[in-house]
């Protein structure tokens, strides 16, 4: 078991990782000195069966409550916000109380969110069970999402610790190996290319299973703590984890959430944003080896058949980032090195339908 430690602004808390811990959730928590009155645990349906009861034993308190949501995209509605609000209430839930998101980013979210506002804030603790989430379930970004858009109600709000049960992986589907190594991916080029030539040979997901997964995951942490150890709230830098986010947000909404992993739309928001930073920089950043790279993994790395040009812009357009009527980009000079460029709408909806079309053609 190792620990890192995440500092901000606001709080600092230990990110646990390791193998089989969370059969000793009690003995991380007793460490933060905090003495939790009670126990919300919020899990999905695929992780209840695997997972719940380990963590309940692994509490060492009969004062835990448990609620269920489904598994996927679909839970982060303002439905199942409010049925989760319901179950902390009805479990008495008081302001030294603790919220345990037991699951992926989706859960993570979710019961983030919830611990933000009931009450007007309770304490929270992450115990991711995904890939992809050593990447959501550190920097305090909660939210459930709307119809006309992902994430777009929410809070900055930051965990008391995160306990990161490495071991609960074993149990992913290929996809969503596939969706968390497309976040690692994304670390490695904004920021360490250290981090890059450790992952760069890595071309399958069978081969990534079989990897040295902490040390690959601390270094990606890392990135991810560096980043919100300077700017937690994004008013800078923190942009940068955006990489391929603007476009793949968009996809994933007009496919409908759910009919793809997010990590494989950002997979093709990552390509779509390294041919844009070739034109804008007049750059070659070798793109051919980067689509063979990724789609030996099995990742798609153009955008989807039935999405056009149109839509996908006015998704964009409602994006968060999106400012005075332009789209920011998050762009890709060298590995390391990144940069926010804002984009008039009409000359970004050119330039991706012009990437759409070539590849119908190519097709």
């Amino acid at each position: 078991m190792e620990t890192i430690h995440i500092q901000t602004k606001s709080k600092d808390y230990p990110l646990f990782i390791g193998n089989g811990i969370r059969h000793d959730a009690n003995s991380f928590i007793n460490s933060l000195g905090k003495n939790y009155s009670s126990y919300l645990i919020i899990t999905d349906s695929a992780v209840e069966n695997l997972y719940l009861q380990d963590v309940v034993n692994g509490l060492k308190t009969d004062n835990v409550f448990t609620h269920i949501v489904p598994s996927g995209e679909q839970a982060k509605s303002i439905d199942h916000y409010y049925e989760c609000l319901t179950k902390a209430l009805e479990s008495g839930l008081d302001r030294k109380s603790c919220i345990i998101a037991l699951g992926g980013g989706v859960v993570g979210d979710l019961a983030g969110f919830v611990a933000a506002t009931y009450m007007r804030g309770i304490a929270f603790i992450q115990m991711p069970t995904t890939l992809l989430a050593h990447d959501s379930s550190v920097g305090g970004k909660v939210a459930i999402n709307h119809p006309l858009g992902k994430n777009m109600i929410g809070a900055f709000y930051q965990p008391d610790a995160v306990i990161y049960d490495v071991e609960t992986l074993q149990s992913l589907n290929d996809t969503e190996w596939r969706s968390g190594f497309a976040e690692v991916i994304k670390h490695a080029l904004i920021w360490d290319e250290q981090l890059f030539n450790e992952v760069r040979n890595i071309r399958s997901i069978e081969q990534l299973k079989q990897s040295d997964l902490i040390s690959i995951l601390k270094r990606a942490i890392n990135v991810k703590a560096e980043i919100v150890a300077k700017d937690e709230k994004e008013s800078n830098i923190r942009s940068y984890l955006n990489f391929g986010h603007t476009l793949g947000h968009a996809i994933e909404a007009e496919l409908g959430y759910g009919k793809i992993s997010h990590g494989e739309a950002v997979a093709i928001g990552m390509i779509f944003a390294m041919k844009l930073s070739e034109r804008h920089y007049q750059i070659d950043l070798n793109i051919d080896a980067y689509e063979t790279w990724f789609q030996s993994l099995g990742f798609q790395t153009t955008v989807p058949a039935n999405l056009t040009a149109e839509k996908l812009i006015d998704t964009m357009k409602k994006d968060k980032k999106a400012a005075h009527g332009k789209i920011k980009m998050i762009l890709i000079k060298k590995i390391g090195k990144v940069e926010a460029v804002s984009f008039e709408e009409a000359a970004l909806h050119q330039f991706l339908k012009n990437e759409i079309e070539r590849k119908m053609e190519n097709a």
